[in-house]
C-alpha cells in the first residue's frame, strides 16, 4: 500500500489537511466528508483512544478524545469502538458512559461477543467459551513449567486470558517463545491466540475485530468508514474494510502509528502518530464538517 508517512499533530493547524498515500484512501476520506450521515467511525481503544501503559489496568482514553468524540459523533451515522477489552471496561476506562454528544455510541466488546450501547446503557453478551476457564485454571502452572514466569504476567479479560511479555528481560523474545506453546495449549482447549503488540490472547475462536466491524456496517447501513487500529488484532479489521471497498463501501485505514507494528503500518492509508495524532485527525475532521 505503499508508505504511509503522515503525522498529524493533536492540535492541528485547520489548513493541515490529512493526505492518505492510497486512492482507495483518499476516497474514503472524500465520502467520509461528503456524507458524514452515512459514516461510521470505528476505533480500537488500546493504543488508539488510550496510550499504551504498563499496567493495562491503568489505560484510560486521551484527555481530549471524549470532548472530541462527542462534538463528531452527531454529524455521524455512528461511532464505534471495537476493543478486545471487556466492554464494561473500555466504557469505563474511556469515560464514555452519560456524555452528551455520545447517545448513540456503540462499544464492540471481546472482538464484538459483547455490546454497549450508549443509548441504554447495558451490555448484551454472548454465552462464554468453557475453555476459557480451563485455561485460566491452567495457566499458572503452563508457564512455570515452560519456564516462562520471569518477567510474563497475566492478566484477567472475562471472556479471554491474556499473557504480557512488555516486562520480560527481552520482551520481544519472550513473545516469539511463547507462541508456539500457548497455541497449543490453546489448542487443546478448544481456543486460539491473538497476537497483540507484547500480548498473546487467549481467546475464543469465530470472532475478531473485522466480523464484529463488516456487521456492525451492515447494521447500520454505513456508506463509508473510518478504521483506526494500533496493533496484529485491528489487521481483520484492515481486512473487513479492504474487502468491503469491492462491495462499494468507503474505507480509510488509520493506524495509530508504532515501529512495534510494521505490518499494520504498511497496510495503512494514513498514519498518526498515537492515540494524540488518531485525537487530531478526528477533530481536523470535526473542524472540516462544521
Amino acid at each position: 500500500m505503499g508508505d504511509p508517512t503522515y503525522s498529524l499533530s493533536d492540535r492541528p493547524d485547520p489548513s493541515d489537511r490529512p493526505e492518505p498515500v492510497t486512492p482507495a484512501g483518499r476516497d474514503g476520506l472524500a465520502a467520509l466528508l461528503a456524507r458524514p450521515e452515512r459514516a461510521v467511525v470505528a476505533l480500537d481503544f488500546d493504543g488508539t483512544l488510550a496510550p499504551i501503559v504498563p499496567d493495562p489496568e491503568q489505560a484510560r482514553a486521551h484527555p481530549d478524545a471524549v470532548p472530541v468524540l462527542a462534538a463528531l459523533a452527531p454529524r455521524l451515522r455512528s461511532v464505534a469502538v471495537v476493543t478486545g477489552r471487556q466492554a464494561g471496561v473500555a466504557v469505563r476506562y474511556g469515560g464514555f458512559a452519560g456524555v452528551p454528544g455520545l447517545e448513540h455510541l456503540v462499544v464492540l466488546g471481546h472482538y464484538g461477543a459483547e455490546r454497549w450501547d450508549a443509548v441504554t446503557g447495558t451490555v448484551r453478551a454472548a454465552e462464554p467459551h468453557p475453555g476459557v476457564a480451563a485455561v485460566r485454571a491452567e495457566l499458572p502452572g503452563f508457564l512455570d513449567a515452560i519456564g516462562a514466569w520471569r518477567g510474563t504476567w497475566t492478566e484477567e479479560k472475562g471472556r479471554a486470558v491474556a499473557v504480557h511479555t512488555r516486562r520480560a528481560q527481552d520482551p520481544q523474545a519472550a513473545f516469539e517463545a511463547l507462541r508456539e506453546p500457548l497455541g497449543e495449549l490453546a489448542a487443546r482447549h478448544g481456543l486460539i491466540v491473538e497476537p497483540g503488540r507484547l500480548v498473546l490472547e487467549l481467546r475464543p475462536p469465530g470472532m475478531d475485530k473485522g466480523v464484529a466491524l463488516a456487521e456492525y456496517l451492515r447494521e447500520v447501513g454505513a456508506e463509508s468508514v473510518l478504521y483506526a487500529g494500533d496493533d496484529l488484532g485491528d489487521l481483520p479489521a484492515f481486512g473487513a474494510v479492504e474487502k468491503l471497498r469491492s462491495d462499494g463501501i468507503a474505507g480509510l485505514l488509520v493506524c495509530s502509528g508504532s515501529s512495534e507494528v510494521a505490518e499494520l503500518a504498511g497496510r495503512a492509508d494514513l498514519v498518526v502518530d498515537g492515540p494524540a495524532g488518531v485525537v487530531g485527525l478526528l477533530s481536523w475532521i470535526g473542524a472540516q464538517l462544521g
